[in-house]
């Protein structure tokens, strides 16, 4: 956590003292964020200030890994393309990166679902590859749901709505039993939720925030079948992306739960006024559980 106080004169300042030929654009804030602030620089910029991160670990990270990823990837993401030191002004690291245009889905919503379910999968298709050997590793976000039960037991005991808390249970038991992933570790966004992803013109128009990117397990992004596309669209998705197989659904639809009950205790906590809640989140959350229990 910095004390540092975010203001347009500060951004702007950082810029004259390291990146002079881009203080004159205008910079204006981005609603959002938690462990880094967003600033709009100009029209196709944007400046990612941490903030309530403790390290510059992901800000790092997305630094070293999201030039060699963007090229690849059917969709915009953010790419950095200036970096900042820590100062006497400013004590934490800061990036300048690529602006991706769109709303985000927590508020925003898609209207072309089928559209949507093929722009998800084919990005996905596209990330899911096999990452060098030294990429990130998994931490808590990428573990078998088995290793994640403390968390979701939190969450549950927490925000589970009682007239679904036993088909929620079901369905994270049987994400629990589920085999784990023996492949090879690919590169996983681990971090899909619907203030991560932009849209525009009803459907997928952009990827953001890779501060948790990993090399692991594929179905923690395979969740955002539940968790993004609107109800009726898995089935869509999972044909379109092809190769999960029966292990792979039943730990993404567990952890879809996982994030719809992690989304509903963040509205939660909106509600009361606590920090880093997202009053808005709730009512997200609740539909995501109720389109899991559909299944696929």
């Amino acid at each position: 956590m910095t004390d540092t106080e975010i203001t347009a004169d500060l951004v702007r300042a950082l810029l004259q003292a390291q990146h002079p030929d881009l203080a004159a654009l205008p910079v204006r804030e981005v609603a959002g964020g938690w462990g880094n602030q967003m600033w709009r620089l100009g029209d196709e910029l944007a400046v990612r200030m941490q903030r309530m991160d403790p390290t510059p670990e992901l800000q790092l990270k997305e630094w070293r890994w999201l030039p060699v990823l963007a090229p690849l990837l059917p969709l915009p993401v953010p790419t950095p393309v200036r970096f900042g030191e820590p100062s006497e002004r400013f004590p934490k690291h800061w990036t300048v990166m690529t602006w991706v245009h769109g709303e985000p889905l927590d508020r925003g919503t898609i209207s072309r679902g089928d559209h949507a379910a093929d722009t998800l999968a084919g990005f996905l298709r596209a990330l899911h590859v096999e990452a060098p050997a030294d990429a990130p590793v998994a931490g808590d976000r990428g573990a078998h749901p088995r290793d994640c039960v403390q968390g979701f037991e939190h969450f549950f005991q927490a925000v589970a709505p009682a007239d679904i808390a036993a088909d929620l249970r079901a369905v994270w038991d049987d994400a629990v039993a589920a085999e784990a992933w023996e492949g090879r570790p690919v590169w996983v966004h681990g971090d899909l939720h619907p203030a991560n992803v932009v849209v525009a013109d009803g459907t997928l128009a952009g990827v953001v925030d890779f501060g948790d990117m990993f090399a692991g397990d594929p179905a923690w992004d395979l969740a955002a079948a539940w968790v993004l596309l609107p109800e009726g669209a898995a089935s869509r998705f999972f044909d379109r992306y092809g190769v999960a197989d029966e292990g792979a659904v039943q730990r993404a639809r567990g952890l879809a739960a996982l994030k719809g009950l992690f989304l509903m205790l963040m509205g939660q906590n909106g509600e009361r006024g606590l920090p880093g809640g997202k009053p808005h989140w709730g009512p997200v959350g609740r539909a995501g559980l109720e389109r899991v229990l559909k299944g696929v």
